[in-house]
C-alpha cells in the first residue's frame, strides 16, 4: 500500500474566502489535485524502475564506475548497512537509504516554508529540483546527484501542497473533507498510471526514457501549478508565539502515554517491513519468479505497483464501510485490536510469497500472476488496519500539549522501516526463500504480539480520556 502524509499543522486550519468556485469547490483545488496527480506520477514512476534499474543495469562492473561520487557513498552505506555482499544487497541499502530520507525531508520543507520562502515558492523549488532529479537519472554519472534533489524536492513539495488544501477553506467549512478526497484521487492517479507508463517504456525502449517520462510527469505538474497560482491561498505569516494560547501542562499520564507512544515506534517499524518491501527486495524477487506474459505480451513488472496502488485504495474504502457495518452490530474494537488484526492479514501475503517462493526453486516453473494479486490484495487488507488506524492511535492519545509534535514523531517509524527495507532487502540473494521471507512473517507476527502485549498491559492508559 502506498502511504501518503496528511497536513497536520495548525495553521491549516486558517482559510481565506474564495468565491469563484468549480464543482463547488475553490479553482485552487482542481490546481493543487492536478499538480499532486503528476507530482505522484514522477515519485512513482521513478521508484518503481529504481531497484530494478539498480541490479540490471547501474550497479555491474562496467556501469557502476561510472557513477560519480559512489565509492565514497558506498562507504557510508558500509557503515549504515554493512558491507554489501552481492549486487543486489547493494541496490537494496541505497533503496533503503533513499526511501527514508524522504520521510525527513518534508520537516525541512516545512521549515523553509514557515520561515523564509512561503509555501507557493517552496513547492516550486521542491518542483523544480524533482524535474531536474529525474532527467539526470538518464545519465549513469549523475545518479546520485538526481538522488539528492529528489529527496530535496520531495521534501520542499510534498507537505507544503497538502496543506494547501486545507487553506481553500474557511473554519467549519464541511467541503473540507470532500477536498481531500478529491485531493486524494490525484494521488491515485498518479500511483496507478505512473508504473504502467514508466515501466513499459522501460522495458520496451530504455531506462532513461523511464525516467525521462517521470521527469515529464513532474514538468507538467509544475505547469499546473504555476498556470493556476492566482487560484492558490495566499501565504500567510505565522502568529507571533506571544500571541498564542500557552500550551496545557504535561501531567504525569501525559508522560506515561509519551513514553509508551514512542517505546511502540520501533514496533511500528517492524510491523511495516513487509508493506514497505514491495517497492524494494519483493520487486526483484518478482520480476525473477512471476509468469508475466499474457496473451503473448510481457506485463511490465511496474505492472504490481499499479495493481497495489488501485487495491490498496478500495481496501482502505472496505474497511472503512466494514467496522462502520461492524460497530452497528457489536462493539467495535480499540485501534491496536485493529493494528494485530492487520498484522495477521498481512502475514498471510508473506506466508503465500514464502510458500510460492520455496516452490519456485524446487520445480523452476514461473509462477502465476494471480498469486502476486492475492498476495498485494491481502497485504493492502492488512495494512489499512495497520496504518491509518495507528495514525489515529498517535493523534487521539498524544498528550494535548505537544499533539502536532507527536504526529511528527509518529512518522518517524517510516524512516526506521525504510533503513530495515534496506537491511533486510540486502539478504534476498544469500538466503533461502522460505527464510527471507519467513523473516517478514516473523517481524509482522512479533509486532502483532507486542501491540497486543500493551493492549492488555497499558490499554487503560490510552482509553479516550474526558474533555
Amino acid at each position: 500500500m502506498t502511504i501518503e502524509e496528511p497536513d497536520v499543522r495548525p495553521d491549516a486550519l486558517m482559510r481565506p474566502p474564495h468565491k469563484r468556485e468549480f464543482l463547488g469547490h475553490p479553482l485552487g483545488l482542481p490546481v493543487i489535485a492536478g499538480t499532486e496527480a503528476f507530482e505522484r506520477f514522477s515519485y512513482y514512476g521513478m521508484q518503481t524502475l529504481l531497484v530494478l534499474y539498480m541490479v540490471k543495469v547501474l550497479l555491474l562492473p562496467g556501469h557502476i564506475e561510472n557513477v560519480a561520487g559512489f565509492g565514497w557513498f558506498s562507504g557510508v552505506l558500509a557503515l549504515i548497512y554493512g558491507a554489501a555482499p552481492t549486487t543486489q544487497a547493494l541496490s537494496s541499502h541505497v533503496f533503503g537509504a533513499y526511501t527514508a530520507l524522504v520521510y525527513l525531508t518534508p520537516i525541512l520543507g516545512g521549515i523553509v516554508a514557515d520561515r523564509w520562502l512561503g509555501k507557493t515558492r517552496t513547492i516550486t523549488l521542491g518542483a523544480l529540483l524533482m524535474t531536474a532529479g529525474h532527467f539526470m537519472m538518464a545519465f549513469e554519472v549523475s545518479f546520485l546527484l538526481a538522488l539528492l534533489l529528489l529527496v530535496l524536492g520531495v521534501g520542499c513539495l510534498k507537505g507544503n501542497l497538502a496543506s494547501q488544501v486545507g487553506a481553500l477553506y474557511g473554519p467549519g467549512d464541511n467541503r473540507t473533507a470532500d477536498a481531500f478526497q478529491i485531493y486524494y484521487l490525484g494521488i491515485s492517479f498518479g500511483a496507478f498510471f505512473a508504473p504502467l507508463v514508466c515501466s513499459s517504456l522501460a522495458d520496451n525502449i530504455a531506462w532513461h526514457w523511464g525516467f525521462g517520462a517521470a521527469g515529464v510527469g513532474m514538468l507538467i505538474g509544475l505547469i499546473v501549478y504555476l498556470s493556476g497560482r492566482r487560484h492558490l491561498p495566499p501565504d500567510r505569516r505565522v502568529a507571533r508565539a506571544v500571541a498564542a494560547k500557552p500550551a496545557p501542562a504535561m501531567t504525569s499520564r501525559d508522560w506515561k502515554v509519551l513514553i509508551l507512544l514512542l517505546a511502540m515506534i520501533p514496533v511500528l517499524a517492524i510491523g511495516a517491513l513487509g508493506n514497505q518491501q514491495f517497492f524494494n527486495a519483493y520487486l526483484v524477487w518478482a520480476d525473477r519468479s512471476y509468469e508475466f506474459m499474457l496473451f503473448g505480451y510481457r506485463m511490465p513488472t511496474g505492472f504490481l505497483v499499479s495493481f497495489d496502488s488501485i487495491t490498496g485504495f478500495f481496501t482502505l474504502g472496505g474497511v472503512v464501510i466494514f467496522w462502520r457495518w461492524y460497530g452497528k452490530r457489536r462493539r467495535e474494537p480499540d485501534e491496536l485490536t485493529k493494528m494485530v488484526v492487520g498484522c495477521l492479514i498481512s502475514s498471510l501475503a508473506f506466508i503465500l510469497v514464502a510458500v510460492v517462493a520455496s516452490q519456485h526453486v524446487a520445480t523452476g516453473g514461473k509462477i502465476p500472476l494471480w498469486v502476486a494479486l492475492v498476495v498485494n490484495t491481502l497485504n493492502n487488507l492488512g495494512f489499512a488496519n495497520f496504518f491509518p488506524v495507528s495514525l489515529a492511535l498517535y493523534s487521539r492519545s498524544a498528550p494535548r500539549a505537544i499533539a502536532a509534535t507527536m504526529i511528527g514523531i509518529y512518522y518517524l517509524f517510516l524512516f526506521a522501516a525504510n533503513l530495515l527495507v534496506g537491511l533486510v532487502g540486502g539478504w534476498l540473494d544469500i538466503m533461502p526463500p522460505a527464510q527471507f521471507w519467513g523473516i517478514h512473517v516473523a517481524a509482522i507476527l512479533g509486532a502483532a504480539a507486542i501491540f497486543l502485549l500493551v493492549k492488555l498491559a497499558f490499554g487503560k492508559l490510552l482509553r479516550p480520556q474526558p474533555a
